[in-house]
């Protein structure tokens, strides 16, 4: 394990990111809201703490393998997502404690949205800022970012984007080069954050919200500038742009890419694609159950009304974004557990959604018809395709393992939040708001976790990063074979 490069390249990640502090400290002076010191303190401190790391490593550029690949992403999430905490800590306005500093950082970092934050109309508009833009950063994945940086520094990326990239196939790249991939996923991301505040602005948003919304939309994330979230607004066209631009950035960046290509727009490529049709399918389906539902219940005064608040809701949760207009936990009957339950699917592979990625949910159903299949025929050979390609056995497999091993970092992290005292719902929803990086939950969390014990949210907080990096991402470091020469 080549521990010191490992080291430097941390340093020089700290160094890097350190410059994110700036902008929301801009937005200080330009609202003169009083808390650009808090943005400067941490720009400084965390440029010295990547400096110490950095220069007495500045010449190990030794080459990276896929294990210190892994390292180095857990690393990056769990370093920078602690340097992230450190404007809150600074902060005055808010006063939060360490631990809530560092929740609301990696949950930030790793587009959770779950807050720990009450009075959001009322923080400086730095603050608020800076949340967001953790959001944008952590969106499409800070290594995504550095691997279009540091080749030009003389460090190799695949490694990296290997470890990070969402989804069961990994090898896929956009382009040749991974650092040229890194940048057309960027493009992309970056033009789609571009048009999502267009979009807002002419729906009537501010400017400062529109960006900030935009920020939190195109990465799923989920954060507002307002305690309401989007009902602040309280304008249909708002909650239709914010749920169009969230399905898609649910959509993989990849099919984005093929279908904007330099050849001319083909939106044919869209439909030929599996995972897609599933997406907009568990979203139709979806909002049609809870359009019926709410409707038969006469919660709302017309169908019109009814359809606005039953598709918004559904998109939102359902990709894990997690903005309200209404308290979807107050829904009648099953709708709230359903909907919780739809952020277990998540978005596309490839997108910025959390949850397990619907074209894992696409294997395991073709894998469950092909046993149901050999039970009939024992000696028939099935062969489980997504399209016109046969996946080779070993996906299938891979896919299995992170199905149980999901299901057991979910299962230890919400039977731990019940021995600190929390209630089965409580524990339940925020465990799969969590490990599903979708937000808000159910209980006691449906609204803030505020009133989360510390050592709760320190367990949320590991389970946020479990979700972020996909589970085996982080579930490798603790076995010995990973620290095995």
């Amino acid at each position: 394990m080549q521990y010191k490069t490992i080291i430097r390249i941390t340093g020089l990640l700290m160094g890097l990111f350190s410059i994110t502090m700036l902008p929301s400290a801009l937005v200080a002076i330009l609202y003169k809201d009083g808390g650009g010191t808090a943005f400067i303190q941490a720009f400084f401190v965390s440029i010295f703490l990547g400096f110490l790391l950095w220069y007495p490593n500045r010449h190990q550029k030794g080459d990276l393998r896929t294990r210190e690949g892994f390292l180095i992403v857990v690393l990056f999430w769990t370093v920078l997502g602690s340097i992230g905490a450190l404007p809150f800590i600074f902060a005055n306005e808010p006063d939060l404690s360490w631990t809530d500093s560092f929740f609301e950082s990696f949950s930030a970092l790793t587009t959770t949205g779950a807050t720990v934050i009450v009075g959001l109309d009322d923080l400086p508009k730095s603050i608020l800022f800076y949340r967001h833009l953790l959001q944008w950063m952590g969106g499409m994945g800070i290594i995504v970012l550095a691997v279009a940086i540091l080749p030009l520094l003389g460090i190799g990326g695949m490694q990296l984007y290997k470890a990070e990239v969402p989804g069961p196939v990994k090898d896929t790249k956009v382009t040749p080069r991974i650092a040229e991939t890194a940048k057309a996923l960027w493009y992309i991301y970056f033009m789609l954050t571009t048009a999502c505040a267009l979009a807002f602005y002419f729906a009537g948003m501010d400017a400062f919200d529109a960006i900030c919304h935009s920020f939190s939309t195109i990465a799923i994330g989920g954060f507002s500038t307002h305690d309401a979230s989007l009902g602040y607004f309280d304008s249909p066209l708002i909650n239709v742009i914010c749920a169009v631009f969230l399905l898609i950035a649910a959509v993989n960046f990849s099919l984005h890419f093929a279908a904007f290509s330099w050849r001319g727009i083909n939106f044919k490529i869209y439909f030929k694609d599996a995972e897609f049709k599933v997406l907009i399918a568990v979203q139709l389906v979806l909002t049609a159950i809870c359009f019926i539902t709410l409707y038969q219940s006469g919660i709302y005064d017309s169908a019109e009304q009814t359809l606005d608040y039953a598709f918004f809701q559904v998109v939102s949760i359902s990709t894990t974004a997690g903005f309200g207009t209404e308290s979807f936990h107050s829904w009648p009957l099953f709708l709230p557990i359903l909907l919780i339950f739809s952020s277990f699917i998540g978005g596309c592979a490839g997108s910025t959604g959390g949850g397990m990625k619907v074209i894992r949910l696409i294997l395991l159903v073709l894998q469950g018809s092909r046993e149901l299949k050999r039970l009939v025929h024992p000696k028939a050979m099935y062969s489980i395709r997504i399209g016109s390609k046969v996946l080779p056995d070993r996906v299938i497999d891979a896919v299995w393992g992170f199905f149980s091993a999901y299901a057991l970092v979910f299962v230890v992290c919400m039977i731990i939040l019940m021995a600190m005292d929390m209630d089965a719902i409580t524990a339940f929803s925020a465990t799969a708001a969590s490990i599903n990086n979708l937000g808000p939950g159910l209980g006691d969390v449906a609204s803030s976790y505020a009133n989360v014990s510390d050592g709760a949210k320190w367990v949320l907080v590991v389970a946020m990063l479990f979700g972020r990096l996909e589970v085996f991402t982080l579930l490798v470091l603790f076995t010995p074979t990973f620290w095995k020469n």
